[in-house]
């Protein structure tokens, strides 16, 4: 904890204004993220598309009295901010690693940085797993590992800690220097050297240089001798080295061999400091291996008994990287992330609980902690003020540890000595129409809670990953001025993949507008809390009432819809009505043309209590080079419509007319003042130009259902239409055409992917379920298998059916669960 005036010694900063003593506890980055305000020290980071100085009034209001700020512009007049203190530095970001450096050099303990292309953040967990047994371990929460997560994570560092164990990414030459001088590693581990970011460097030797920048003060670095590219660039550097081989390297000090491989385990028999042993490790697959061959090489580098490895490992478990969001029963939505408890987990999981923006009370249902050595009462003080602060309505503790301290938390409180007691007592009834978060450490077995809450519906699912919409969502931000405004399409259950949630994140990353199809969708937005502006594109007279109650804003296209939208909203309205006007440029699908446009503005110029938001139209052929001219020609006509408006209503209005090809193609030069995000949001680039660039965000899986051989000259299916010209094995899938699963393609036109293996569909698609060939490869009842996703892109499957990506993915049907998961 620091004083102001200590954290602008440490930073070098320049002291603004100083009108409190306040504790600098929580460093904050987010305005969307307090927990304790008086506490807080804001870093104002200006980012590539948003600034955190804007926000320093909201912050203020919130009871935040500590900034730090790069920008003076906007602290001409602090009188706004009468007990405020300010910092003014060159660079927040590196002021708070500036500040977390020093808060490092506090603490003589040992610190393992991990870095490398893949593995860091399950190496990290599985450490700090197997650490824990003799140590007070102190990691990184999730995978912070950036400029900005690195000093996030040093900063939870304290006295009750033994050891840290923290990893650090990076995505481009300079940035490793940077979290090198914040962990200050005395030991390194680097996991492997792969294409991740190989888009911030010039080749991989550029990379692998800067990445092992991170280990230029450590005592040992612990690495896989058998990469050679890897090995001969740290020989070079001169780094002390603890290496392992399952390739009897002659650089290596631990030599491994595998032994079997059986039922998802592998036996090992590694050999060090000249004795020999056998190990069980509970994992089969190659990732892992690795992963956890470089534990035990720190294991042993540290000086963990050999006999204690084998009941370490034993308890070894995957790690659930993602936090999912589930419908649920009763109206329901259930946050799952149960696995792993400690306090810097549970913080991030109150903040997730807090951005929902849905109606009803948020519950959380909570296990012991798992802080070892930390004194317990002042944990649950902690955790108490930690979930008091995030504004939980409901508390459900389970655990013999925090039973004991119930008398720290509200009246009310629901308390359980373990899981079977909690579930022995769950009555459904009792949760209604509210968000629940469940957040355990795995032995707590919380996945059995997940599954009771969970609206019951069949094994086909499509998972929406939020991480890749952000960056689609950045990514297209990037291609238009850092002014324009952005509407984002979530009509058609925002393209299949679940309006609410994808709307929720959109709010979350402070979009301009959205904009749905029918009343009925703006309406169910409003229900679960969705408070930005609302465009409603298909708006019927019957529903005006409706959008009047919701605040919706209706798209007018024709003469008739505006007279109609006149008669419903009088000049003596309570509020003021506003509508989009929709400009026919050559779509000819909807919209004003010319004459009509004078008719409407005739009749718009006598009623000034309805406000014209925006004037927009749409490109029939953005995405193809071929019809440049014509779009040109849109473009034309549109500047000269909108200019037209504006002139006779006497008042700006928005103007957009780019959909996402056009956003990729004419971004820079035709944004207008908005632009209208659609499929590209989703990972779909009608133009096909920019696809490597977006990142999949729906995958739709399901699994087999049971596995059958026939015979030569068998049939499979309705009208006997699949034909055995041989003797097949074929797998029966959880998927039909009631999933929306295409019936064209059956008999051979699509393909799935099973075990990372295709197997073509044979014969008719059915309602329910359809049947592949598996011929030749090994499957079996239960296993996933991908319809479509990142192995299998919905561009290459609308192909080969003849249609086009929006189909396929607004066809997955309403009863498919959607599974929202971040990373």
């Amino acid at each position: 904890m620091f004083t102001f005036k200590e954290i602008a010694q440490v930073t070098g900063g320049m002291l603004v204004q100083c009108k409190g003593t306040y504790p600098g506890q929580h460093l904050l980055t987010d305005s969307r993220k307090i927990a304790n305000a008086v506490s807080s020290v804001f870093f104002a980071i200006r980012g590539e598309f948003h600034d955190g100085h804007q926000y320093l009034p909201e912050l203020y209001q919130a009871g935040v009295r500590q900034f730090i700020v790069e920008d003076a512009s906007g602290l001409m007049d602090l009188s706004s901010y009468p007990e405020g203190n300010f910092l003014l530095v060159s660079s927040s970001v590196q002021a708070m690693q500036r500040l977390a450096a020093y808060h490092r050099r506090k603490f003589n303990i040992p610190v393992i940085g991990i870095t490398g292309s893949n593995g860091k953040t399950i190496v990290k967990e599985w450490l700090s797993q197997l650490l824990s047994v003799s140590e007070r371990v102190v990691k990184s929460p999730r995978s912070y590992n950036s400029q900005i997560g690195v000093p996030l994570s040093v900063w939870q560092i304290n006295e009750s800690h033994t050891i840290g164990v923290f990893e650090a990414g990076i995505s481009q030459p300079g940035e490793m220097e940077h979290l090198a001088s914040v962990l200050q590693p005395t030991i390194g581990v680097f996991t492997n050297l792969g294409s991740a970011h190989d888009e911030g460097f010039t080749d991989h030797a550029q990379k692998l240089e800067e990445k092992l920048k991170l280990f230029d003060h450590v005592e040992e670095l612990i690495y896989c001798a058998d990469q050679s590219e890897v090995h001969e660039a740290i020989s070079k550097a001169g780094l002390p080295t603890f290496a392992w081989s399952t390739h009897d390297h002659a650089a290596a000090q631990v030599k491994i061999k595998v032994l079997e491989m059986h039922h998802g385990k592998t036996k090992i028999r590694f050999r060090y400091d000249g004795k020999g042993q056998d190990l069980m490790l509970p994992f089969a697959d190659e990732a892992s291996l690795e992963n956890a061959l470089h534990c035990l090489a720190t294991l042993l580098y540290v000086s963990v008994k050999p006999e204690e490895l084998p009941s370490r490992f034993e308890r070894l478990h995957p790690v659930a990287m993602r936090l999912e969001r589930k419908e649920a029963i009763n109206g329901c939505y259930v946050i799952d992330d149960t696995y792993n408890n400690d306090l810097a987990g549970l913080r991030i999981a109150l903040d997730v609980l807090g951005q929902q923006a849905r109606r009803g009370r948020k519950t959380l249902i909570v296990s012991d902690l798992l802080e070892a050595g930390v004194e317990e009462n002042a944990l649950y003080q902690q955790v108490a003020q930690e979930i008091k602060s995030r504004g939980v309505d409901r508390i459900i503790g389970i655990g013999d540890i925090i039973t004991r301290h119930q008398d720290l938390f509200p009246a009310g409180s629901e308390f359980y000595l373990g899981t079977d007691s909690f579930l022995g007592q769950l009555h459904p009834e009792r949760f209604r129409q509210e968000t629940i978060l469940v957040k355990g450490a795995r032995v707590f077995q919380f996945e059995k809670i997940v599954t009771a809450l969970q609206q019951q519906v069949h094994g086909t699912v499509l998972e929406v990953n939020l991480d890749a919409l952000v960056h689609n969502l950045n990514y297209y931000r990037s291609k238009v001025p850092a002014h324009t405004k952005i509407m984002v399409m979530v009509k058609a259950f925002a393209y299949g993949a679940g309006s609410y949630e994808i709307a929720n994140l959109l709010q979350f990353h402070r979009v301009d507008y959205l904009a749905v199809a029918y009343t009925d969708e703006g309406v169910a937005l409003r229900e679960n809390g969705i408070t930005l502006p609302i465009m409603v594109m298909n708006p019927s007279p019957d529903s005006f009432l409706k959008m009047q109650q919701y605040s919706l804003e209706p798209e007018i296209y024709s003469p008739d819809l505006l007279h109609r939208f006149l008669d419903y909203f009088p000049e003596d309205s309570p509020e003021t009505p506003r509508i989009h006007l929709k400009l026919d440029t050559g779509m000819h699908r909807l919209g004003f043309d010319a004459v009509e446009l004078e008719e409407a503005l005739a009749v718009l110029t006598q009623v000034p209590h309805v406000r014209v938001e925006s004037v927009f139209s749409h490109l029939a052929g953005a995405d193809e080079a071929l019809y440049n001219d014509f779009t040109q020609e849109q473009i034309a006509r549109f500047k000269s419509m909108s200019a037209r408006v504006e002139q006779e209503l006497g008042y700006t209005v928005v103007k957009h007319i780019l959909n996402s090809a056009g956003i990729i193609r004419f971004g820079q030069e035709q944004a207008f003042d908005m632009v209208r995000l659609g499929i590209g949001l989703y990972g779909v680039e009608s133009s096909g130009s920019e696809q490597s660039a977006l990142q999949t965000v729906g995958q739709l899986k399901t699994t087999v259902s049971q596995v059958k051989s026939i015979k030569a000259g068998e049939t499979v299916g309705y009208s006997r239409r699949g034909v055995a010209t041989s003797d097949k094995q074929t797998a029966t899938i959880a998927i039909g055409y009631a999933d929306g699963y295409d019936r064209r393609f059956g008999n051979g036109a699509g393909e799935v992917l099973i075990n990372g293996q295709r197997a073509p569909i044979i014969g008719n698609v059915c309602m329910d379920m359809c049947m592949v060939d598996v011929t030749g490869l090994d499957v079996r009842a239960g296993d996933e298998v991908l319809i479509f996703g990142q192995e299998l892109p919905l561009t290459e499957l609308a192909s080969r059916i003849g249609t086009i990506p929006y189909e396929l993915l607004t066809n997955v049907s309403t009863r498919v669960k959607r599974v929202f998961f971040n990373e």
